[in-house]
């Protein structure tokens, strides 16, 4: 049984947010930075840093007085035992547009956006809304 380091950061994330924790730390793997860049591009967190001990700390985005999250909730998609790929065409929208999908391409990690645009399927990692 291997490791899967993107569950291990979205659990992370979501344990964070439930006890509105300002920081996290997940282990640095290109696939979670690249994961880390878009939550970032996306306006999700409100930054990241990534030290030399291969960690990546992450700093969660939280408003108002009740620090409501930014991130609502996350889930993981394509799972080691369950791998799923769709084309360009058929990748789902998360609440109409209003959230993102996260898909492994052969251009990259990008959004549901990117992916569609440069017309790319891939691996949908997770969604985040």
């Amino acid at each position: 049984m291997g490791n899967d380091t993107i569950a291990n950061m979205i659990t992370s994330i979501r344990n964070a947010n439930l006890g509105k924790i300002k920081t996290v730390r997940v282990p640095a793997t290109n696939t979670t930075r690249d994961i880390a860049k878009i939550l970032l591009r996306e306006g999700f967190i409100e930054g990241f840093v990534d030290t030399q001990k291969h960690i990546l700390i992450l700093d969660l985005k939280y408003r108002g007085k009740k620090r409501k999250a930014y991130i609502t909730a996350l889930r993981r998609i394509s799972k080691s035992g369950l791998r799923t790929y769709s084309n360009h065409k058929e990748i789902p929208k998360v609440l109409g547009g209003m959230g993102i999908v996260i898909l492994s391409t052969s251009g990259g990690i990008m959004t549901d956006r990117e992916a569609r645009q440069k017309k790319i399927g891939g691996e949908l990692l997770c969604y985040v809304w």
